[in-house]
């Protein structure tokens, strides 16, 4: 899903776009291994790629990127961050299940993939997990309905009060982004339309220049313009209040059950040998601590969630079960007439 850089924080500017500069200037790849006569290091002095199914400048991106650069000296080994948008990841997903197990191809998973799209797309175009090695977890990013401060609206119960059908964007089809306002309009019995666009940007271009009423973004995403008060936050889909909008209710508090959040890890081929996966788990463990990684996350309200590959598995398969239970409850058909 594609993202808008001037939507982030000074900190993340600096490290997540200086970081695609920096892979501009050098071909894309991190690190300095293989010119220095050095012994190679990790398995084999080769590069990583790191798929990314989404758009440069957005908030998988920009996580890459901050994870890469970290892991790249860790492992002595450069490391390319490639764009595969298209289909919530799915098409970077199908290219890293047809690639060597060796540790040289990984992507950064979108939780959406696995536990909201399949409820939007056939079988046969689902992604299954259990194809994939799963190197660690990541972090969790929460949602925010949003509207223009110009809108008049206020709260979930303004929109009720409109009077006619309310338009909410979305950030594509099978995403957290639509399923948490269907969710929340099915629920609330708000007569409601989706509108999806092709990622974050989009969505919160339409909403800030009226397109549409409302529109689900990522909290990251949405920040900047909520300070300068050109956006107003009417819920969050958070099971609990973020620490950055204390003020703001959750749908959870508000009766509706809509906990609906983003969740991205490190994949890699299935087969890839587990004392590959150990030696890239220690270096992206390394990674998550330190002190530029934890301001990243802090920057971008990001939720730390960098659990082994079980735990995500039992996470993201809890994910599924929910969504699949409250969207069959409530009669909700994600993507139907898009």
């Amino acid at each position: 899903m594609a993202r808008n850089v001037g939507s982030r924080h000074g900190a993340v500017a600096a490290l997540g776009v200086a970081a695609a500069l920096a892979l501009t200037a050098c071909g894309g790849n991190l690190g300095s291994s293989g010119g220095s006569g050095e012994a190679a290091e990790f398995p084999g002095g080769d590069p990583i790629t790191i798929l990314v199914g989404q758009d440069p400048g957005g908030s998988t991106d920009l996580i890459a990127r901050a994870l890469a650069d970290s892991a790249s000296d860790d492992l002595g080994v450069p490391i390319t961050v490639e764009n595969k948008p298209g289909a919530n990841g799915a098409l970077a997903a199908r290219e890293l299940a047809s690639a060597a197990p060796d540790g040289h191809t990984l992507m950064i998973f979108n939780g959406s993939l696995a536990y909201i799209t399949p409820l939007a797309v056939s079988p046969d175009e689902a992604v299954d997990i259990a194809d994939y090695e799963i190197v660690t977890g990541i972090s969790q990013d929460d949602y925010v309905l949003v509207t223009a401060a110009s809108s008049g609206f206020r709260t979930v119960a303004d929109l009720a009060a409109a009077g006619r059908p309310v338009t909410y964007g979305t950030t594509g089809v099978g995403t957290g982004s639509e399923l948490s306002q269907a969710l929340l309009f099915g629920q609330s019995g708000i007569p409601a339309s989706a509108v999806p666009f092709d990622g974050g940007s989009p969505t919160l271009t339409a909403v800030l220049g009226g397109q549409v009423d409302v529109g689900s973004i990522q909290l990251g995403e949405a920040v900047e313009q909520i300070e300068a008060g050109t956006l107003t936050p009417l819920v969050t889909f958070a099971r609990e209040r973020p620490s950055y909008l204390p003020d703001t209710p959750t749908a959870v508090e508000a009766g509706y059950d809509v906990p609906v959040q983003q969740s991205r890890a490190v994949f890699g081929p299935e087969g890839t040998p587990p004392e590959v996966l150990d030696r890239l788990r220690a270096a992206f463990g390394a990674a998550f601590g330190t002190d530029a990684y934890k301001q990243f996350n802090a920057d971008n309200q990001l939720t730390p969630n960098e659990v082994d590959g079980e735990e995500l598995r039992t996470q993201w398969a809890g994910s599924l079960e929910d969504y699949r239970r409250v969207t069959e409850q409530y009669g909700i058909t994600l993507g139907a007439g898009q």
